[in-house]
């Protein structure tokens, strides 16, 4: 089950000092801009692996920039923000863990259930906050879906379908790596799935896949799979890198779809506007703009304070049970597609286990 975690928690009573770990396009576009502007956190350094590019990071910011090795020694950082490529997610979130620091880790947490199991299990151990930073998860236009649902305005909802695709990456892109952790699944397919996860509130289980593979080494471009919750609600996802730009999900239930666009990556300037169709009657409710970072952000703020302030940290706190819970759950479904998974490549079709 997801946790919700939506809408904007209360801020730390002391902002909760970040470390960078990885100087990644995300990174620079979206996370550490939004850690600058928060009240709730403060970047202290920024660590990567070419110095004039950690430097101007922290120049950028207005941080000190260190060494990956320097940067968890510090002791004015609390938390580390790890957006180093996937594959290295888990290796460096494990290392600042057992350095004592909080880990905030750039979604997906790894790239197989077995590593992420290891990496929740530690936190556990540690009494350390540990969350995946899926963004969208903090938006509240998704509460207020869970809302209409729990009040049977779909009426008994039959089935989810979530699509998250872009258009082909540039030549060289790390996503189309392999061995970095690179593929459609791991990059945009977890979107859905994870969002399947928070609207349901079940464990889901994938009944079968396809995956559109590069001929040269197998690399998924694309993908569909189909799920079912453990109420018998029937689950879609699409995602890839092959198409035209689209995200969005819908929830049709016996009485009524709802529809959600932009709903993974909404800046905090747009306006969600969620579609309800019925059999004779339809309705827009367009919802307030928010700031789904900020929101992220203020939220594992609060997450550190109650861990500081509890017997056990983080450990025997219910909310991150949930989110290391859901974390693990997303990979274990990503191994699902993986296993069951058709592939195609051009007009041959290959099967067999990923």
């Amino acid at each position: 089950m997801s946790p919700a975690g939506a809408g904007a928690a209360p801020a730390a009573e002391a902002p909760v000092r970040f470390g960078a770990l990885g100087t990644s396009a995300i990174a620079m576009r979206r996370a550490l801009p939004a850690m600058a502007a928060s009240d709730a956190v403060e970047l202290t350094a920024v660590a990567g692996r070419d110095a004039q590019r950690t430097r101007e990071f922290a120049d950028r910011f207005g941080c000190a920039a260190d060494t990956y090795d320097g940067l968890l020694q510090r002791d004015d950082i609390d938390a580390v923000y790890v957006s180093v490529p996937t594959s290295l997610h888990v290796p460096w979130a494990e290392r600042a863990l057992r350095a004592g620091k909080h880990v905030l880790v750039e979604k997906p947490a790894g790239i197989s259930a077995v590593e992420v199991g290891d990496l929740v299990r530690l936190a556990e151990e540690r009494g350390l906050v540990l969350r995946e930073n899926f963004m969208f998860l903090h938006h509240p236009q998704h509460e207020h879906v869970r809302g209409m649902v729990a009040d049977g305005r779909l009426g008994t909802l039959r089935s989810f379908h979530g699509s998250f695709c872009i258009p082909p990456l540039r030549e060289g892109d790390i996503r189309y790596d392999e061995a970095l952790g690179g593929g459609a699944l791991l990059d945009v397919g977890v979107y859905p799935l994870r969002a399947a996860q928070l609207i349901l509130g079940e464990r889901l289980t994938v009944a079968g896949a396809t995956l559109r593979v590069r001929e040269s080494d197998g690399l998924d471009l694309s993908g569909q799979a189909t799920l079912a919750s453990e109420s018998g609600v029937l689950v879609t996802v699409d995602f890839g890198f092959e198409h035209t730009y689209g995200q969005s999900y819908t929830l049709w239930g016996s009485q009524a779809r709802l529809s959600v666009d932009r709903a993974f990556t909404a800046p905090p300037t747009y306006q969600p506007v969620l579609v309800l169709e019925e059999q004779d009657h339809g309705e827009r409710f367009t919802l307030p703009p928010s700031d789904q970072l900020a929101h992220g952000l203020a939220g594992f703020a609060a997450a550190v304070a109650r861990a500081a302030r509890t017997e056990g940290g983080a450990a025997a706190d219910p909310a991150e049970t949930a989110w290391r819970a859901a974390a693990l759950e997303t990979m274990e479904l990503v191994d699902q597609v993986r296993k069951l998974a058709v592939r195609v490549t051009g007009d041959a079709r290959v099967t067999g286990e990923g």
